[in-house]
């Protein structure tokens, strides 16, 4: 069994004698550092779509945002016991700097060295690990980066930011040997899963398969063509026997295919062994910190915000407000709001809803579109989902609506809020995909400003959720991970707000969940409001 001292002292073996290829920044966000040195491998377009070439412009986008998400690939296994394994891995505490104290205002790091099933240690990197330091005490927390050396050791780095006890957690969402198998499902079988439409024309009807870009899957049958002419949106269905293709009547979810993987790959993706499995300490796993320190060290990684007393507070010191019932009406009086995206923003609307009369209009599901309205305080809410893909039970067609068209329906300005969240089902498609459709978001929302001076656009990041091999499969929280470092790139430098949801579940006492639960959907709401509303300076 290994020791406190001795994993400490193999992995700073590991990681500081062979600095030629292990030494790494760590990125500014809580995601595991994807740097990697030497050349890049070559750039290939992947999308399923591959009629609808990039313009010169955006290929080279397209390269640049791919780069930044590039993930270490390992070697292929032989067995599972040749894969990393949470139970066998351990992480130690590194102790402070000159042995003093840790204060408030410092930085702590763990160390972490993977080990297979055998018990014996990794060498390569790629093992996707999420790291939180919380005290259950304080309902204190925040999420902690990591940053893979590439040779099986980990860094897991955290700022202090309250005094009083504190715990590390280390989690392995998946194995390095499971990430490859994720990167190869989203980049060959992006066809797993499928969707389908309802064709009606009198008493005659029929359904079909639909999906993006379906010419390249089933070449030799005919086809209905519903690529978006504003936006270019590529949505194909089979076309019925017997009806034409402007009977289709609705939209919805067909399921996914089964047995994508090998009999050795769905090893990889075991509820409670290799899913999601607490990485154990070799020594104490929690520390106590004092006041704040007089002279705080260099701090490499800094949190959007952290959770102290149940309440989220950001890192930069703006105080988030609270509000009640009176002071959410008095906030949104006069404002618009417009809320886009999937059920991760149709929850924000569902808070929202309590203090603001929803107006029935007859949506007949899940999906919407809703909307509430304070005549009195003349306050305007709209939910509205994302166009396809979207799982969502059967949603009318007529009601599809692309977010970048309904953007350039907006006229602006200082009383209007915009929402947006889209991702998760974005995941079982090609990276392209996602760019692709951003891009078009991007735009709009870069014609909105400028005809709408004062727009307050607020963009809301993935979260994590709950996982098993079919979800692992199909909606891995690594998918989410990738989507939201392209989502934050692509938007960087825009006039918006991100709320990152990520750190959010990530730093939460809470078990994942696609949907976060109302703790912290209410600190969520708290911290938008504060954007919408700022406190007055005196």
């Amino acid at each position: 069994k290994w020791t406190s001292l001795s994993i400490v002292g193999y992995i700073y073996n590991s990681i500081y004698i062979n600095t030629a290829s292990m030494h790494f920044q760590p990125q500014n966000s809580s995601h595991p550092a994807l740097a990697q040195k030497g050349p890049l491998p070559p750039y290939k377009n992947h999308t399923i779509c591959s009629h609808l070439e990039p313009t010169p412009d955006e290929a080279l986008e397209d390269r640049a945002l791919l780069d930044a998400i590039v993930w270490p690939k390992p070697p292929a296994p032989t067995s599972l016991n040749q894969t990393s394994d949470p139970v066998h891995s351990l992480f130690a505490i590194l102790p402070s700097k000159g042995g003093r104290e840790r204060r408030v205002g410092d930085q702590l790091e763990a160390l972490v060295q993977m080990q297979d099933f055998q018990g014996r240690p990794k060498h390569y990197g790629g093992d996707f690990l999420v790291a939180r330091l919380h005290s259950p005490k304080l309902g204190a927390g925040v999420a902690g980066t990591v940053v893979d050396h590439l040779n099986g050791s980990y860094s897991a780095l955290f700022p202090l930011l309250w005094e009083g006890p504190a715990q590390v957690t280390i989690t392995m969402v998946h194995s390095s040997e499971a990430v490859a198998v994720l990167q190869r499902l989203r980049e060959q079988r992006s066809d797993r899963f499928f969707f389908r439409s309802l064709f009606r024309s009198g008493k005659l009807s029929e359904n079909t398969v639909c999906n993006m870009c379906l010419p390249h899957n089933r070449p030799q049958e005919p086809l209905c063509n519903y690529t978006d002419l504003h936006t270019g949106e590529p949505w194909y269905c089979m076309k019925p026997k017997r009806l034409s293709c402007d009977t289709r009547i609705n939209h919805f979810k067909g399921g996914y295919k089964k047995d994508l993987v090998t009999n050795k790959e769905a090893l990889l993706f075991q509820s409670r062994v290799n899913i999601k499995v607490v990485i154990h300490a070799s020594g104490p796993d929690r520390i106590d910190l004092r006041n704040r320190s007089i002279e705080p060290g260099p701090v490499q990684y800094n949190p959007s915000g952290y959770y102290y007393k149940g309440s989220w507070r950001l890192f930069d010191g703006t105080p988030v407000r609270q509000f009640d019932a009176k002071s959410i009406t008095q906030c949104l009086t006069g404002k618009v709001m417009n809320m886009y995206g999937d059920s991760t923003m149709r929850q924000w609307f569902e808070y929202l809803r309590a203090f603001v009369p929803e107006f029935n209009l007859r949506s007949t599901s899940t999906a919407g579109p809703f909307m509430a309205v304070d005549c009195q305080h003349n306050i305007l809410l709209n939910y509205r989902c994302h166009n396809v893909p979207i799982g969502f039970p059967t949603i009318i067609a007529s009601e599809l609506r692309y977010v970048a068209n309904e953007l350039d329906r907006l006229p602006g300005g200082p009383n209007t809020v915009v929402a947006l969240s889209l991702w998760a089902h974005f995941s079982p498609y090609p990276v392209e995909v996602y760019i692709r459709r951003m891009r078009h978001i991007r735009r709009a929302l870069e014609r909105l400003l400028v005809r709408g001076p004062g727009t307050l656009v607020i963009i809301r990041s993935p979260n994590l959720r709950a996982l098993d091999k079919e979800y692992s499969l199909n909606h891995s929280d690594w998918f989410s991970l990738q989507l939201g470092r392209v989502l934050r790139n692509m938007f960087m430098g825009l006039a918006v707000v991100f709320v990152d949801a990520w750190e959010m579940t990530l730093a939460h006492h809470s078990p994942h969940n696609i949907h976060p639960p109302p703790d912290i959907i209410k600190n969520t709401i708290s911290l938008i409001l504060t954007q919408v509303c700022p406190a007055k300076k005196s």
